[in-house]
Formats: C-alpha cells, sequence, structure tokens
C-alpha cells in the first residue's frame, strides 16, 4: 500500500471519531433525555438518534472501507463482499427500527407524522438505501447478472453508496438540531445549555467521521489490489523484477469496487466458481 502510515493515521483518526460519536449520543439519552425504552414513550424515541448514529453513520462507513483495509487483502473477494453486504445488511436494520420507534412514539403522543424535512429525506434516505442494498446483492453476490450488467452498474453503484452516506450524515444533522430546539425550552437552545453544546459536539463528530471515511474511500492509492494482483505478489519468488508488481497495487479494486469491464468479466467467472 503506498502511504501507508497516512492511511493508518486516517484510520485510527475515523475509528476514534466514530467510537466518541457512539459514546455521545448514548450519553446524551441517558443522561440529559429520558434514557432508552419502548414504551410509546419519549424514551422509545431516543432510539432513532442512538441506532442511526450505530447503524447508518458507523457500520455503513465501516462498510465502506472495508475492502480498503489491508488486513483483509489476503482474504478473497467473495468473502469480502458478504462481510460488505452484511454490514450494509445490520445498518439497514437498526434503521428501519429506528424509525419504526420514531413513528411508535409520534402515534402515541398523537404528534403528526412526515411533516418535516428532516422526516421527509430521512425516509427516502432509508427507502433508497433498501434499494441499492437489494440492487447490490442482486447484481454482486447471486451468480446470475451477466458480466456487462455488473460492469455498467458499478459507477451507479459506488456513487450512490457515498451519495447515502453523505445524506445520512446530513439528515442526522438535521435531527438532532430540530431534537434540540423542540426539546430544550428553559434555557432555550440559543442560549447553549449545556445539553446543546453537548449535542453540537456530537454533530461535529459525525462530520469528522463521514469526512475521514469518505476520504479513505476516494483514495485511488488504498484501493485494494486486483486478484490479479495479489496473486502475483503471493507467487513472486523474488527473482522477478518488482518493479513492474508494485505499480500495479496503485491499480485497485475499490472498497467500493470500481473496475474495468474486462476486470468485472475474468471477476465474474470466479465468482460463479466459487458459488458453485
Amino acid at each position: 500500500m503506498e502511504k501507508r502510515p497516512q492511511f493508518l493515521l486516517a484510520l485510527s483518526a475515523a475509528a476514534a471519531a466514530g467510537v466518541v460519536a457512539v459514546a455521545f449520543v448514548l450519553r446524551w439519552v441517558l443522561h440529559f433525555r429520558e434514557g432508552l425504552a419502548w414504551d410509546g414513550g419519549p424514551a422509545e424515541f431516543n432510539w432513532h438518534p442512538v441506532l442511526i448514529v450505530i447503524g447508518f453513520v458507523v457500520l455503513q462507513g465501516i462498510a465502506i472501507i472495508v475492502y480498503r483495509l489491508p488486513w483483509t487483502w489476503q482474504r478473497s473477494k467473495l468473502l469480502m463482499k458478504f462481510i460488505h453486504a452484511g454490514l450494509n445488511l445490520l445498518a439497514f436494520i437498526l434503521a428501519v427500527i429506528s424509525m419504526v420507534a420514531v413513528f411508535d412514539f409520534h402515534n402515541f403522543a398523537k404528534i403528526p407524522n412526515m411533516y418535516s424535512l428532516h422526516s421527509w429525506l430521512g425516509l427516502a434516505v432509508v427507502v433508497l438505501y433498501g434499494v441499492q442494498l437489494v440492487l447490490g446483492v442482486g447484481v454482486y453476490l447471486v451468480p446470475v447478472a451477466p458480466a456487462s450488467w455488473r460492469a455498467a452498474f458499478m459507477p451507479l453503484h459506488v456513487y450512490s453508496g457515498l451519495l447515502l452516506f453523505t445524506s445520512v450524515i446530513a439528515v442526522a444533522l438535521m435531527g438532532i438540531t430540530e431534537k434540540l430546539i423542540f426539546g430544550l425550552s428553559n434555557p432555550k437552545y440559543k442560549d447553549s445549555p449545556p445539553e446543546a453544546v453537548f449535542v453540537n459536539v456530537l454533530g461535529v463528530l459525525l462530520v469528522v467521521f463521514g469526512g475521514l471515511i469518505l476520504w479513505i474511500a476516494t483514495r485511488t492509492s488504498w484501493k485494494r489490489p486486483s486478484d490479479q494482483v495479489l496473486h502475483a505478489l503471493h507467487t513472486n519468488e523474488g527473482g522477478e523484477d518488482n518493479t513492474k508488481v508494485g505499480p500495479a497495487l496503485s491499480q485497485l479494486s475499490a472498497g467500493n469496487d470500481a473496475e474495468s469491464s474486462a476486470d468485472v468479466r475474468r471477476r465474474s467467472n470466479t465468482l460463479d466458481d466459487e458459488a458453485d
């Protein structure tokens, strides 16, 4: 991997931001709010920010960069695709549960549903995320899609994945701001009480985490090498000119798996053989 120390620094910073963000959201609902429960009250609503941060932000972020982790490069690409899909599926399930908690609370408290921009965009992101998940599994895990379909769909799959991740963070920031505006009355949000400052810091952590994940996911030099390059490295006994292998490490197949049509064709045959 090129610039491995920089990668490890970015990865460590992202992991730290993600862990601290989860700790902050738990501290928020357990200390400043009503805690966690499933009783139709405010404590049930609190599952919404907790599950969104844990699942839709942190787990989705991990899923995006899981291919970039160099200690996974000796694992088969098919296994990594299952891990990538599994993390995204878990994030989706947690997001759906968080939505159920919101609707449950609103119905119990006689609060109208789906009236704010946050709710509109939030529901849209969840639905589109589900579509992305189904299409990703159907095209890249089920060994029936033609190689030409995989190649054609890849740029859209990569772009929509990054767009949805960015949108989730934006919608989360809208949500925590909306909650503070509605939830703080004496003192009000504009007066910067401790809860407001604390949750604002949570918002900054989400942005930092998202920015680091996007940085890692978009560095070409940090992509997973193609299976052909990895095989060449594993079988090279040192008698060959390693300068021919080194540059090839820069030609990577992304954590979000952007490949040429020829690479996809070769890979699809391998995946079909492994799936049988």
